[in-house]
């Protein structure tokens, strides 16, 4: 009885993975939205080849793989049986690239599929929310192949890519954070508002104090440990441009005209923007490939002065992969995915440049069936609430980012195997927070200087 039960149990599973049935996370979530559960799987497949990336790039991992008898070429042997692997290629930044250039077709590869799906009643639909177990085949398949690729130029023109790509999620993660902040800010005052309580603007006034007090604390450590008193004078004016343009976001967001006509913002979004432009700052001051501008973790928490570690410039190759703005760069990746994921905000302008609409979706309630509530419900036979092709690619970005920011923006050197700094991620990244604080302001004038267009 219990055999026939289990086997039951196993043919359920079978077609919920197999299936275009949306029930992958029916047993351990809530009644939710179809919509929602498909892009948490979506995102967890990119968090879990972040995860295998991570491992991948741990130090020692080489050295622990060529214990492996009759694994790798060049580490234990067993008689005869020849070492295939080549494990330069399945560890380190090779295996990175790779494994990130396999997400990114994944991802890519979907939202070519998915262009124009209006409804779920859209055959193409059932591939979205459905079909789990062989898209995970296609993803494992993807990356299997991306290993045998040749060194060759591959490692190159990627990190152009990468380039390009991180240049743009790099903007989707402050249209995000914006969102976040909107958010954030209205239900907070509106739980202030229906509850008469004053802690509510307590804790907005108290998160914009430490948000402007930590990003003020950055633009000080800037200067005293990224600048020097007759040099790094890109560093200089990087910082005192971008401490400008945040306290013109600033001033501007608590413009009387600018409080009428968009009266959700405030400061609590331009500090959060104003510290996201400070680490934004940071992280391309990092990829200096000039040693006495860009001190090493090491000699700040030391206080030690680069001069008297040169290592960094006498051994190019070496690469430290977990430092503070890299890390920093993770948490914040994490947080903008799994949000991007779960997100139903009422900010139509962010909607429009996230290409969703969270009303947009049918409201349909959990119906109940012989085997008890239905856990997942298709809200989108009138209409989509996101964008199919962009949600994913999205996504594509975020495996280019992830690939970036896993490598610390570093230029391969197919000649000497090696990993550099380069001024390039640099100006991408400078010039992404230009970008980013141009359409913050944009989101904050707009609605003044074209009052007839809807903005709400």
């Amino acid at each position: 009885m219990g055999a026939c039960m289990a086997l039951c149990s196993l043919a359920s599973c079978a077609s919920c993975l197999c299936g275009s049935a949306p029930c992958l996370l029916c047993g351990c979530c809530p009644s939710s939205n179809n919509s929602t559960v498909t892009r948490l799987v979506f995102s967890f497949f990119l968090l879990l080849g972040t995860l295998v990336s991570i491992i991948m790039i741990l130090p020692g991992m080489e050295t622990q793989l060529r214990k492996i008898p009759g694994f790798c070429q060049g580490g234990s042997t067993i008689p005869g049986i020849e070492n295939h692997f080549n494990c330069d290629v399945i560890v380190g930044y090779k295996s990175v690239y790779r494994m990130c250039f396999a997400m990114a077709c994944f991802f890519f590869l979907f939202s070519a599929i998915m262009i124009r799906v209006r409804t779920s009643k859209d055959p193409r639909a059932s591939i979205q929310n459905g079909f789990w177990f062989f898209k995970f085949l296609i993803l494992v398949g993807i990356t299997v192949g991306a290993f045998f690729i040749p060194d060759g130029t591959f490692n190159d023109v990627w990190f152009y890519f990468g380039i390009v790509g991180s240049f743009m999620f790099i903007l989707i993660q402050l249209i995000l954070l914006i969102d976040f902040a909107h958010s954030w800010n209205e239900i907070w005052v509106r739980n202030a508002e229906e509850g008469n309580s004053k802690g509510w603007f307590f804790g907005l006034l108290f998160f914009t104090g430490l948000h402007y007090a930590l990003a003020f604390a950055a633009v000080v450590l800037f200067y005293v440990y990224y600048t020097t008193p007759d040099g790094c004078t890109e560093h200089k004016v990087f910082i005192s441009l971008n401490l400008i343009f945040c306290v013109i976001i600033s001033v501007v967001s608590i413009l009387p005209k600018v409080q009428d006509a968009s009266p959700q913002s405030g400061l609590l979004q331009s500090s959060l923007i104003t510290l996201y432009t400070m680490y934004v700052t940071w992280s391309a001051m990092t990829n200096n490939p000039n040693r006495e501008c860009n001190p090493s973790l090491l000699s700040l928490v030391s206080n030690v002065s680069s001069s008297s570690h040169p290592t960094p410039t006498t051994a190019p190759g070496m690469v430290q992969w977990w430092d503070a703005q890299g890390i920093v760069g993770l948490v914040i990746f994490l947080f903008c995915t799994l949000y991007a994921s779960i997100r139903s905000s009422s900010n139509a302008q962010v909607n429009r440049l996230m290409q969703t609409e969270e009303g947009k979706g049918s409201e349909v309630e959990s119906k109940v069936d012989g085997d008890g509530p239905q856990r997942v419900v298709d809200n989108e036979e009138d209409g989509v609430t996101y964008s199919y092709s962009f949600f994913h690619f999205h996504l594509f970005l975020a495996s280019l980012y992830i690939m970036m920011t896993l490598t610390n923006w570093y230029k391969p050197d197919t000649t000497t195997q090696a990993m550099a700094s380069s001024m390039p991620a640099v100006w991408v990244k400078i010039c992404s927070s230009w970008l980013s604080l141009a359409l913050y302001l944009w989101t904050l004038i707009g609605p003044v200087l074209l009052p007839n267009r809807d903005f709400s």
